[in-house]
């Protein structure tokens, strides 16, 4: 029996998709697997028997990504399952910030006499504009980008994005009328509304800066709904009291940016939906129970995709290893001293990292196998599945 922990709150969606070979686990330290969704990790000592990690979500901050993948653990992620969510509320975003509607509400809410008077003669405060005609840039068309691509197209806007490391997934599903430049500031310099859809790495801290933000057109509407630290708080602050940007719109509120004016700060409901909660429970509960019985991967982000289906063989071999030379043929050669037939066979790698699965039509001894191959210090990790288990 697999035993899996939660660290969160997840959707009973997913936990009821696992499978009578598996059970949950209170204490983590017993656990074959975690799922997780916003609880910080990196403290964490894992036990030698955790072989995976699913994140219910995009992005895996807090997850210590780098000490999992050199101690063998899978990590995975969930993209796209929250991806409608996040669209709608970047919509909304763009709809508040035309409108001024934020504004708007909390000057109503202070309102307590003769109100329709007040209204009719302040209303012009508020005054916004329409957002069909003008043009929206989308940076980062991901899952989450190019929905909001076509989203907005289809509301009347003009929509230019950049992505230079796009998908052939994501660029069959984005609009044809959707302008693609190679340059960001091809985007940032004619675009009226600017969203940003990247995801949060070393090459894209901080890559809104106040240098992106002169490019920008006077008066631009941002929107963040990616990571916080892709925006410099400070200089995004800077831009917003000079008039450079009119309205910066975030899920990611500090207390910078708590009453700031023309700072509308959601508290991170990007993924705060009843269906995004099951779908990414669902698609985390698929993912760390496939590795688990089959071996297989995908959707992980420290592991490259591997996938063989369900093993019929005697039993299947995997084996985690950095992406060195010679390792594959170290692994074949090693189980041929073994007298051990190799029936089918995938190896992918991933970066510093690969990941070999091997169905084996030989009996073997799974701990002389893994001491066998652990003599090389190029192996992290092996694991022999059974059918029959």
């Amino acid at each position: 029996m697999y035993k899996i922990a939660t660290l969160n709150k997840i959707s009973t969606a997913g936990l009821n998709r696992l499978s009578a070979k598996f059970e949950t686990a209170e204490d983590p330290g017993e656990a074959h697997g975690i799922l997780v969704r916003s609880q910080d990790m990196h403290d964490m000592r894992f036990s030698p028997r955790l072989l995976a990690i699913a994140r219910a979500g995009a992005g895996v901050n807090n997850i210590p990504v780098e000490r999992c993948s050199e101690e063998g653990i899978v990590v995975f992620n969930t993209p796209g399952a929250n991806a409608n969510a996040v669209k709608e509320l970047v919509l909304t975003g763009i709809l508040m910030s035309a409108r001024n509607l934020s504004s708007a509400i909390a000057w109503t809410k202070t309102l307590r006499e003769d109100i329709p008077k007040a209204v009719e003669k302040n209303k012009s405060k508020f005054a916004g504009e329409e957002i069909k005609g003008k043009t929206l840039g989308v940076i980062g068309l991901g899952a989450v980008g190019v929905l909001v691509a076509n989203a907005a197209e289809l509301l009347g806007m003009r929509v230019v994005g950049h992505d230079p490391y796009i998908t052939v997934k994501s660029a069959h599903e984005l609009s044809a009328s959707v302008l693609l430049c190679d340059v960001i500031d091809d985007v940032l310099k004619q675009a009226d509304y600017i969203t940003i859809h990247v995801p949060f790495m070393e090459n894209t801290t901080g890559m809104f800066d106040e240098k992106s933000f002169e490019t920008m057109k006077q008066g631009v509407v941002l929107l963040n709904f990616s990571r916080d630290k892709i925006v410099k708080d400070e200089d995004v602050l800077r831009a917003v009291g000079a008039g450079k940007i009119r309205t910066y719109v975030t899920d990611f509120p500090t207390e910078r940016f708590v009453g700031v004016e023309n700072v509308v700060a959601i508290p991170h409901l990007g993924a705060s939906t009843k269906e995004s909660e099951d779908n990414c429970a669902i698609m985390a509960v698929d993912e760390i129970m496939d590795y688990i019985e089959n071996g297989n991967i995908s959707h992980s982000v420290n592991y490259p995709k591997c996938n063989m289906g369900t093993p019929t063989a005697l039993a299947r071999v995997c084996i985690l290893n950095r992406n060195i030379p010679s390792m594959l043929k170290w692994i074949t050669g090693t189980l041929a001293e073994k007298n051990i037939n190799i029936c089918d066979m995938l190896n992918r790698s991933k970066g510093d990292y690969a990941y070999t699965l091997a169905d084996i039509d030989s009996p073997v001894e799974e701990e002389e196998l893994k001491r066998v191959l652990k003599e090389n210090d190029g192996i992290i990790s092996v694991r022999v599945i059974r059918p029959d288990r």
